[in-house]
């Protein structure tokens, strides 16, 4: 997939995001340290430099889309089952939509519990099964839920994650503004950067832009996601797998 491509689709300014800004903004100290897990092009770890004067450590596997992360961003290759981060370094680690990427949910729980300080919390912004709803894609492209549902589950990722001492604070919809009309988020939909709409027929996508063209074109076109928020206590830790690693720059 084109990683140009991929940002210009994907990628939307932070004044479209303000929703999520809101809801983290009680959880972080000032200057909060971020770890962007599977950051893409470094889209949210822009806007978390832009809103809180973050730290952003921005964990992505593909060269060509890390390439494209914002300069002042620290970029590493690697995965959430082998974050290439330091113990105890971050306050919040986020899971912008890559929940139904990863290979190994439980590795992924405990290696966040280890890159992040005593009282941390993690933020996952996907589409979940039984809550896709507000996603455009969702209900133009119903289809696309046949997909959604091979994803892990919010009981799944809670139960991942409890094991790893983490309990939800949050579960809620977030919307935004995907564009600013219907008309608009139409032309530049692209099939190629988006794993749910990859997975339809061709005829199954055809229809679901034939519903989006048959809209209200000039209609705002908002989407929304599910926020899901854990956290852990304050308190040190006393137990649980520890790495030494070099600290990342």
């Amino acid at each position: 997939m084109d990683a140009e491509k991929y940002r210009a689709t994907r990628d939307l300014p932070p004044a479209a995001l303000t929703g999520w800004r809101d809801a983290l903004a009680p959880h972080l100290p000032r200057h909060p340290t971020i770890l962007d897990v599977g950051a893409g092009t470094g889209g949210f770890a822009a806007a978390f430099t832009c809103w809180f004067g973050a730290r952003v450590l921005a964990v992505e596997p593909d060269a060509a889309r890390r390439a494209l992360i914002p300069p002042g961003i620290r970029a590493l290759d690697g995965v959430a089952e082998h974050l290439p981060v330091p113990d105890g370094c971050a306050d919040l680690a986020w899971f912008g939509s890559v929940l139904h990427h990863l290979d190994d949910l439980d590795a992924a729980a405990r290696e966040t519990r280890r890159a992040l300080r005593p009282g941390g919390r993690v933020a996952f912004r996907n589409v979940f099964p039984g809550h896709g709803g507000a996603d455009l894609r969702v209900r133009h492209f119903p289809e696309t839920e046949r997909h959604i549902d091979t994803y892990p589950s919010v009981h799944r990722v809670e139960e991942a994650f409890a094991q790893a001492g983490f309990t939800r604070l949050d579960l809620r919809t977030i919307t935004h503004t995907a564009a600013p009309t219907l008309a608009e988020y139409a032309a530049t939909l692209d099939r190629a950067s988006d794993s749910k709409l990859r997975a339809l027929t061709d005829d199954e996508y055809e229809r679901g832009m034939a519903r989006l063209r048959a809209a209200y074109p000039h209609t705002p076109a908002l989407s929304g996601m599910t926020l899901l928020l854990l956290g852990q206590p304050a308190e040190p830790r006393t137990e649980g797998p520890r790495r030494r690693s070099a600290p990342a720059q």
